[in-house]
């Protein structure tokens, strides 16, 4: 594979004709979709081997054992414990219960992305009434697995054939959407945001028909904002519990703004970090700062050489209060690598049973599943001490280390590459 991954860093193009540079981006295509069904087959052997040889204590718990080897997978592909769970379960019913599907993908047919959605539509069927679904797919097409079919065509056709099979399908999946309804924030360019609220249809549509119909009504009394805007306003005002919705609100409930003195009083142009969102421009900070209903100032301290946040005003000495915000405010989202999940615990890194002390250093912010995960049996995490940095290492249970920094401070100068000075950092101390 590492043979594999050298020769196609020397694929550019040159010499060939526009015709062959197109069929070498045909052939590329298949190669990832080729390498996606091997990653597959690799992923399922993997969990039957975590299974068979699993201690005594994670095989009385299935779900602590779900939950390992699905926090494994999505750290080898560099991505967060609930991607590792969904690829964990792709790839599960590919090689299991969908022969079809998957042999298309190993020569190329589909996309992985197509062949998740296969699986995600036919997630509620039994057994027998997948592979069902999979023959029938295959039976269609002529010349290739689903050829010619896009995203859209495929979803449909594999849940029509599964509400044929299964009439009751369509009511549990009805039900499990409903149990997942959520509300989630996402950053947006321009210090936008998107809030989205994922609804049971009927009530999406109600709430969206009536913010819609309040800004047709406040248009037609001669309002200049456009319906859009009112209708964004009107939804803030309506959550926020705002009096007046014909401008937007200013807030009124704590967020985080991390800026430097210097951008905060000197007019420098050093961006800030807005807690939940990421970062935002200085002159757009000083607004919200000048904006919002009260403002308080927070010491927070930094080390000089590397911009780690490392104290803030504070005397407890507990995983609570302002050594909880300090946490937060310097980890900004799950410690754990490729994981940029919101943190949901303010844990140890070392476990207080194992010793490990309540404080900064051994700190960190973590999602529920992360959190979760390092303390299933064959995990463990550490702090390496190097000047001015908290280093974490997270080691699984299949001796695998991943190692994590927290991000740079505003108003620091961060490394043009925080791996390359993690690994300085640790070439270094040995």
């Amino acid at each position: 594979m590492a043979g594999w991954m050298a020769a196609l860093q020397l694929q550019d193009g040159a010499g060939l004709s526009d015709a062959e540079r197109i069929d070498a981006v045909r052939r590329l295509e298949e190669l990832k979709a080729a390498a996606a069904a091997a990653q597959a087959r690799v992923t399922s052997t993997f969990d039957a081997s975590q299974r068979e040889h699993a201690r005594p204590l994670l095989r009385q718990d299935p779900r602590r054992l779900s939950r390992s080897i699905s926090a494994q997978v999505g750290l080898a592909r560099r991505e967060s414990p609930t991607r590792g769970q969904q690829h964990l379960g792709v790839a599960l019913a590919l090689v299991r219960d969908l022969p079809h599907t998957h042999a298309a993908l190993s020569r190329g047919e589909i996309s992985e992305w197509r062949a998740t959605l296969v699986v995600r539509e036919t997630a509620c069927l039994a057994r027998e009434d997948r592979r069902a679904v999979d023959r029938e797919l295959a039976q269609r097409t002529e010349g290739g697995f689903l050829t010619g079919w896009g995203d859209r065509k495929i979803a449909d056709a594999a849940r029509a054939i599964g509400y044929r099979l299964d009439p009751g399908a369509a009511l549990r999946r009805t039900s499990k959407a409903e149990s997942e309804r959520r509300v989630s924030i996402r950053p947006a360019p321009d210090t936008m945001a998107n809030v989205t609220g994922l609804l049971p249809a009927a009530q999406g549509v109600a709430a969206y028909a009536s913010l819609r119909k309040h800004a047709e009504h406040v248009r037609n009394q001669g309002d200049h904002r456009s319906l859009d805007q009112i209708m964004a306003d009107t939804f803030v005002a309506r959550l926020t519990g705002a009096d007046d919705a014909s401008t937007p609100p200013a807030p009124r409930v704590e967020i985080g703004l991390v800026m430097p003195e210097r951008s905060l009083l000197r007019g420098s142009h050093e961006p800030a970090h807005l807690t939940g969102y990421g970062p935002v421009p200085a002159t757009f900070a000083r607004q919200l700062v000048r904006t919002s209903d009260k403002a308080w100032l927070r010491r927070l301290y930094t080390a000089p050489a590397t911009g780690e946040l490392v104290a803030m005003d504070s005397r407890r000495r507990t995983f609570r209060g302002k050594l909880r915000d300090l946490l937060v405010l310097r980890d900004r989202t799950c410690r754990t690598p490729w994981c940029d999940a919101p943190i949901r615990h303010a844990d140890h890194v070392r476990a207080a049973r194992l010793g490990g002390p309540t404080g900064r250093a051994n700190g960190q912010g973590l999602c529920e599943a992360c959190n979760y995960a390092k303390a299933d049996p064959g995990w463990r995490a550490d702090v390496i001490a190097l000047p001015g940095r908290s280093v974490v290492e997270l080691t699984t249970p299949t001796g695998h280390r991943h190692r994590s920094l927290p991000p740079a401070q505003p108003g620091s100068d961060p490394p043009a590459n925080p791996e390359q000075q993690l690994r300085r950092l640790l070439d270094d101390t040995g």
